[in-house]
């Protein structure tokens, strides 16, 4: 049985062009043009997947993102947003979104994402013990890191960090995220940037150009997922 995406965007060329691409990549795509059918429409047939405009009309892309958060609704939903519209994708991800695609897009970055976020829903329903990217290792049982087979020592709080990225990885996380994860507080995020240099000075190949930790400008951090 195909993956459903369910679609919400105001401008009829871009949900024509989604439905053509998606469709081609073996997804049955559904549609709707403003929150309120989007909401409807998840209640009456629950997509896998929602790629959500936030700039709809009547009830916008954050308030649908509320509301199906607030009711317990845990499908991915990738959000998409304009190049100016920092706060709009902040403020997304912050409510629940699960990742964001900034208009003008390419497909094969969207169809990315939205692997990235069905990936990210199956290991949470699962969390495997040992994470594996590349020549970075973390066994959450053990407590151990270790780059190419070599024992890497982070402090409690690098690896809670660490954690946290690994429990997320593929998903972009915002500051705020982060710092009330890590710190249990809206803590200075000039301690995040701190913490987050030190751990890529331990476990990426090269800290000025990281592998593993990506920087997501103005929003937050990602792990990379594994391939």
């Amino acid at each position: 049985m195909p993956l459903r995406v369910l679609v919400v965007d105001d401008e009829p060329p871009i949900r024509r062009f989604l439905r053509t691409s998606l469709t081609a990549q073996g997804y049955e795509v559904a549609e709707a043009e403003d929150g309120g059918a989007a909401l409807e429409e998840v209640r009456r047939r629950p997509p896998d997947v929602l790629v959500l405009d936030l700039g709809l009309p009547g009830l916008d892309g954050l308030e649908v993102i509320r509301r199906l958060r607030d009711g317990g609704a845990s499908l991915p939903v990738i959000v998409l947003s304009s190049r100016a519209d920092e706060a709009g994708k902040v403020e997304a991800l912050d409510l629940g979104a699960d990742d964001y695609v900034t208009k003008p897009f390419g497909m094969d970055e969207l169809l990315a994402r939205i692997r990235a976020a069905l990936r990210h829903r199956l290991q949470r329903q699962g969390e495997r013990p040992l994470f594996r990217s590349g020549a970075l290792a973390v066994d959450l049982v053990r407590r151990i890191v270790t780059v190419q087979g070599t024992e890497v020592k982070l402090s409690p709080r690098e690896y809670d960090l660490l954690r946290l990225l690994v429990a997320h990885a593929g998903k972009v996380l915002t500051h705020r995220f982060i710092l009330k994860e890590v710190w249990g507080a809206d803590t200075d995020v000039q301690y995040l940037r701190i913490y987050i240099r030190q751990l890529r000075q331990k476990i990426e190949p090269d800290p000025e150009r990281p592998h593993h930790i990506l920087t997501e400008t103005g929003v937050g951090y990602r792990l990379r997922a594994p391939d």
